[in-house]
């Protein structure tokens, strides 16, 4: 059995909602570096999916370096 877990994309409605939340936040609030990055993350399905491998290979990284996190 594969253990290894398949980056699925977020359906296309949330994604939109995600990004008119930005647009949102940046008229009224200004441009900042957090709304560009999740702007960045609502345009590019590569982002995403990068964005995600990432955050997996940091989880496993710790995992198997022998420090695996267990919430107390």
């Amino acid at each position: 059995m594969n253990n290894e877990l398949q980056f699925i994309d977020y359906p296309p409605k949330l994604i939109k909602a995600k990004l008119q939340l930005c647009n949102d936040y940046e008229a009224k609030y200004g441009a900042s570096h957090t709304v560009t990055a999740w702007k960045k993350w609502c345009e590019s399905y590569d982002y995403r999916k990068n964005e995600w491998q990432f955050r997996h290979n940091v989880a496993k990284s710790v995992k198997y370096g022998g420090y695996e996190y267990t919430a107390s």
